[in-house]
């Protein structure tokens, strides 16, 4: 796949990689940042991320053949209206959000209108470390990025969108929206929303000093992704809030059937517990060993 020009609209982490990632693979002449700010122009350049990095949206869009959303997806919208009358004909656009209903129901009809196709993906791939400083060239290498094409979705659009992400090394799936949607509420928001409320739930009443020398590998492990970026999820979790909702409800349960298995000293249910778990567990991380990335 060969591009004159690619445009990122956000330069962040996943911006910032894909960056890195299509100018190592030589995909476009030209990788181009829209950014806000006028040194996070000096940082993508220093970084070597993008080949230019502006804060002029028709200098940004004109020429683009391929436009990428990177932005948080509350400001999609706004965005695109932005940048819809300087689009040229034809031009392919997609975006890296966790959620997909919205933006695709936002941006699809928009897009349209400005002449474009637009399809929606999400790469799974990204990290609790924010920012383009934490950018990686091979971010996406066998990661998986679900598109998401409609009814009203241009078919050659689709496969040039498909291109793209396998030209990075990524397996490509494929579902309707609102069906990404709610299998992400289940893998991926609602952890999450669980390592966010355990990590309170085990820091807000201990001394620091307590927590530096009783809260070991197992607390880490299980809270890691705690520390992404709490804008970014209030806009995820809102913006997928039914799905998210409704699996935090069975969460609970799960929670509330231990806590009668320990009300009642239950030795073989709460062993059950925790075989359930480790059984499941062990079978995701066969599956997940059984397909191992492999070297670019």
């Amino acid at each position: 796949m060969q591009l004159q020009q690619i445009t990122l609209v956000g330069v962040g982490l996943l911006g910032g990689s894909l960056g890195l990632a299509a100018k190592k693979r030589g995909l476009a002449e030209r990788v181009l940042g829209l950014v806000r700010r006028p040194d996070s122009v000096a940082e993508c350049l220093d970084l070597a991320v993008v080949d230019e990095a502006t804060l002029d949206v028709e200098c940004a869009i004109k020429d683009a053949d391929l436009i990428i959303h990177c932005a948080p997806i509350s400001q999609m919208r706004a965005l695109t209206e932005s940048f819809l009358p300087f689009m040229k004909k034809g031009v392919l656009v997609t975006d890296v959000g966790s959620v997909k209903g919205c933006v695709v129901e936002e941006l699809e009809e928009l897009i349209a209108k400005g002449g474009g196709h637009f399809v929606g993906s999400h790469p799974m791939a990204g990290g609790e470390q924010t920012g383009v400083a934490h950018s990686r060239a091979d971010l996406f290498h066998d990661a998986a990025v679900v598109i998401t094409p409609t009814g009203n979705s241009n078919a050659e659009a689709v496969e040039r969108v498909c291109a793209f992400w396998k030209a990075l090394g990524s397996r490509i799936l494929s579902a309707p929206p609102s069906e990404h949607d709610k299998l992400v509420a289940r893998s991926s928001h609602l952890p999450h929303v669980a390592a966010a409320a355990l990590t309170t739930t085990t820091l807000r009443s201990m001394k620091s000093s307590d927590a530096v020398a009783v809260c070991g590998p197992g607390f880490r492990d299980a809270t890691r992704i705690a520390s992404g970026s709490p804008s970014m999820w209030r806009d995820i979790v809102q913006q997928n809030a039914g799905n998210v909702s409704r699996c935090i409800d069975e969460l609970i349960r799960e929670l509330e059937a231990i806590k009668q298995s320990l009300d009642a000293r239950d030795p073989q249910e709460i062993e059950a517990f925790f075989q359930i778990a480790k059984d499941l567990r062990d079978q995701w991380n066969h599956s997940q060993s059984s397909s191992a990335p492999r070297e670019p």
